[in-house]
């Protein structure tokens, strides 16, 4: 079955740093664009970074370019995110993704169950 299962949250402080895990199973990730999502507390979910399926091209937002990287291991069914520089704005429950549309199942979109970070002093 299809299953992304988010790893690396945890509590930092303004400035610290975090390095998110992702690992995919269930479909043929190297095919695959992968994403990065966070939802922030009363906030709709948002994407953070992109990273195409050989990972020859990267996109983020604007919010966090300069800050985050994304990278991805298709050996190892994994897409990491490096987060550097972290700011209390960054906050937010994060979730990867098959892109530039989620993964299915039976026609779903299906989500893990993501990662937390909660960036405070």
């Amino acid at each position: 079955q299809v299953q992304l299962v988010e790893s690396g949250g945890g509590l930092v402080q303004p400035g610290g740093s975090l390095r998110f895990s992702c690992a995919a199973s269930g479909f043929t990730f190297s095919s695959y664009a992968m994403s990065w999502y966070r939802q922030a507390p009363g906030q709709e979910r948002e994407l953070v970074a992109t990273i195409t399926a050989t990972g020859g091209n990267t996109n983020y937002a604007d919010s966090v370019k300069g800050r985050f990287t994304i990278s991805r291991d298709n050996a190892k069914n994994t897409v990491y995110l490096q987060m550097n520089s972290l700011k209390p704005e960054d906050t937010a429950v994060y979730y990867c993704n098959t892109a530039p549309t989620t993964i299915r199942i039976n026609g779903r979109p299906y989500w893990g169950q993501g990662t937390q970070v909660t960036v405070s002093s």
